[in-house]
């Protein structure tokens, strides 16, 4: 079953599914969908429109994000990109079991509504659901340590020994990728600024990839760039999609300082070092030694430039431990939770974690 096991991680900024086994996920796509309306259906106002995968350019202002912030809003665009995934991976029209990684901050009615879409309207054969920062540890190949996961909606910090999350210590920041995109909109477009302007947006997210890093310290990268603005260093250009040519601010270079000094940038605190800080120091004192050795980073805001170095000289100048803070962070880190759910999919200890249809539709009759 292990081998044609699809891992869908549904996150807050993109799906990430394929098959287990893989180094990486097949499938890459931002959690968007679309509402076009449709002529041919004159029904109620649900039925005159057509849903679809990503952003219509004929229509740019109908997408929509199902899931914010981890929490899932929009169970019709959560059942349409689970159905394009699986569509993608039917085999002679067998549908094929399904691994799939559950939202941090889901309702308690979140995991009835998941079962009930994947049985009864795709059809799938047995599903397991599994933890988004348990399958993070485990893609580290490591058991025990600090999981800290920063993605678009959330940052998230949670400990773990031999595998279990230990209680009342992890920690949910609603500060993330998507503060940073907005902050760049805001400071590149100023008043005219639209969430919905297909051309902001690409500008804003070729500038995260191309422009930001997280500097070492704050005040000397802000002088050392004011110093290179004055030379019109070519580092501080970006060429727009129409050709003309802007240049960029010290403070937008160095955006992604937004995780380590968010009172700069008026967001909630605590900052991701204090937050893991914070995290350990509420596990009991014999842990903290061998959770501040093993902290884990994962998640696409953790590939900017210098983020892995200043969270370790941050931990270091915290002293949470007499113990040396050691970071951990591989190269695919951005799909940390997907590849831990493709090591989940081989094990034998998780055979008993699956549910069948079967034993779905006996549950159901309970």
């Amino acid at each position: 079953m292990a081998a044609r096991t699809v891992i869908i991680d549904h996150g807050s900024g993109f799906l990430k599914a394929g098959t287990a086994g893989w180094n990486e996920p097949q499938m890459v796509f931002p959690n968007i969908v679309n509402y076009v309306p449709c002529k041919e259906n004159p029904g109620p106002s649900y039925a005159r429109r057509r849903v679809s995968l990503g952003i219509d350019i004929c229509h740019p202002d109908t997408f929509s994000y199902p899931i914010e912030r981890g929490r899932i809003l929009n169970w019709e665009g959560v059942q349409y990109l689970w159905s394009f995934v699986l569509e993608n991976h039917r085999r002679e029209q067998e549908v094929p079991p399904v691994i799939i990684t559950e939202t941090p901050l889901r309702e308690p009615a979140d995991r009835k509504k998941m079962l009930e879409i994947l049985f009864e309207l795709l059809h799938v054969p047995s599903v397991l659901l599994a933890d988004q920062l348990q399958m993070s540890l485990y893609a580290s190949g490591l058991l025990t340590g600090v999981v800290v996961d920063s993605g678009y909606g959330l940052t998230r910090v949670q400990p773990f020994h031999q595998g279990r999350p230990l209680p009342a210590s992890g920690k949910t920041l609603e500060f993330a990728g998507q503060d940073l995109s907005a902050y760049l909109l805001k400071s590149l477009f100023k008043e005219d600024c639209d969430r919905r302007c297909l051309f902001q947006l690409e500008t804003v997210a070729v500038t995260q990839m191309n422009k930001c890093y997280v500097p070492q310290n704050l005040g000397e990268a802000l002088d050392f760039r004011e110093r290179q603005q004055s030379a019109l260093d070519e580092s501080n250009t970006y060429q727009l999609p129409d050709g003309s040519r802007v240049e960029l601010t010290p403070m937008q270079r160095v955006a992604p300082e937004m995780f380590f000094s968010p009172q700069v940038f008026e967001q909630p605190g605590p900052s991701i070092p204090r937050a893991i800080v914070e995290s350990v120091e509420s596990c009991e004192i014999s842990l903290r030694p061998l959770l501040v050795s093993h902290v884990m980073a994962c998640g696409g805001n953790t590939l900017y430039p210098g983020f892995t170095t200043r969270l370790f000289r941050e931990l270091m100048g915290d002293h949470v431990s007499s113990t040396k803070a050691t970071v951990w962070a591989g190269s695919n880190r951005n799909f940390s939770v997907w590849l831990g759910a493709s090591v989940v999919a081989h094990l034998s200890t998780y055979q008993s974690e699956w549910m069948s249809r079967e034993e779905y539709g006996e549950h159901m009759r309970m």
